[in-house]
């Protein structure tokens, strides 16, 4: 099995999972008989696990160079802790067994990232091509998902999430750990100069805010569409449209990134997020309107996640990368996401508050974009 499929397979089995959690996740607190302020609260207490646990294992993974063995651990106690999910119904045992899951879990994908990267020399175009499988495993799963929660309740999350999550660990077992020279390491560039560089702050920000404004969506979206008398099948397709659009973005992330810079098709993805909150919050209940906003998905997540993902390549040093990425994940992700779907969870009074969500999300991630501004103006990315 070439490099190429067995990095594949890892994105595909570990973004499959995300196409599960992340839309569904409220389906099936609200299956269990969870409030809306309740789920809001969980995802909340859920999403900030991502604080700590990319960066509990980024420091030892910098320091051993073994990523691989990580990703494994994480893999398979992540699938334990989701399978009690099958005997849990009150609201702290279920906090408690997705928290423990969230932070093994998203330990994986900061050194599953820095693996890629150096497996392929930093190439921007191949590591495109690896992360689209990663969104085809979110489509899949979005619409077994939806189609198998409306037949089968609430119930289908749990065993869809511990088949996919086995398949995970499975495939990390093919792995095989690269090899990092770092005799052209800097001695004398820390990582805490890094991180308290101005432009890391900026986009850090940036991202932050923009993490932030997908709280209403990443919580509610498919309770949103569900209010709305969307079917299941229509709401597993509409989550599966934003990845098809966010994959087309990933094949010529490549290109893009030869006549633009990285600060350009940041503040581009979030001024473009803006507008995709906004159309939600007055037309969520037209169709083609609806269409439309989640192929910009694109933009909001794909075009930004992997000019994100190359500037912090960028701007970190090799023994650096993990920490980099964690910090990343944890502060961006967690902090912003968990600030995010605690708000939402406020707003949203059982669907009565969800134009007032997405309308001031789309207000947050126009504070982002100003952030972007601040940016110092880099060079177009050296395309391999």
């Amino acid at each position: 099995m070439s490099l190429f499929t067995q990095l594949s397979a890892s994105y595909f089995f570990y973004f499959s999972i995300l196409g599960l959690v992340v839309p569904f996740v409220g389906v099936f607190l609200d299956g269990k008989g969870f409030s809306s302020s309740d789920i809001g609260e969980i995802v909340a207490i859920v999403t900030a696990s991502k604080i700590i646990g990319p960066s509990l294992w980024a420091v030892l993974a910098d320091k051993t160079g073994q990523q691989l063995t990580i990703i494994r651990i994480g893999a398979l106690i992540a699938s334990c802790c989701f399978s009690f999910l099958f005997w849990l119904n009150s609201y702290w045992p279920i906090t408690f067994c997705l928290a423990i899951f969230s932070l093994f879990w998203t330990a994986i994908l900061p050194q599953l990232e820095v693996m890629t990267l150096n497996s392929i020399r930093q190439s921007p175009k191949i590591y495109a091509r690896i992360r689209l499988w990663g969104s085809i495993g979110f489509i899949v799963m979005a619409v077994l998902a939806g189609v198998g929660i409306e037949r089968y309740s609430h119930d289908a999350f749990t065993v869809l999430g511990l088949i996919v999550l086995l398949g995970l660990y499975l495939s990390t077992l093919l792995l095989k750990q690269p090899k990092i020279y770092l005799s052209h390491i800097i001695a004398t560039s820390t990582i805490k100069s890094k991180v308290f560089d101005f432009s890391f702050i900026v986009f850090f920000l940036a991202g932050l805010m923009l993490q932030i404004s997908f709280g209403p969506y990443y919580s509610f979206f498919a309770l949103f569409l569900r209010d709305l008398e969307y079917s299941g099948i229509v709401i597993g397709l509409m989550i599966g449209l934003a990845v098809i659009a966010e994959i087309i973005i990933f094949i010529y992330a490549g290109q893009l990134f030869k006549f633009f810079t990285i600060k350009t098709l940041l503040i581009f993805s979030l001024f473009i997020t803006s507008i995709r909150w906004a159309l939600l919050a007055q037309f969520g209940d037209v169709f083609w309107v609806l269409v439309f906003s989640q192929l910009m998905h694109a933009a909001s997540f794909g075009l930004y996640h992997s000019a994100s993902i190359l500037f912090i390549s960028q701007h970190f040093d090799i023994n650096q990368q993990s920490r980099g990425q964690a910090l990343y994940v944890g502060g961006v992700y967690g902090l912003g996401g968990a600030i995010g779907a605690y708000f939402a969870g406020l707003l949203w009074l059982d669907g009565v508050g969800a134009q007032t969500s997405f309308n001031l999300a789309a207000v947050i991630v126009l504070i982002g974009a100003v952030f972007a501004l601040f940016i110092p103006l880099q060079e177009k990315f050296n395309i391999r």
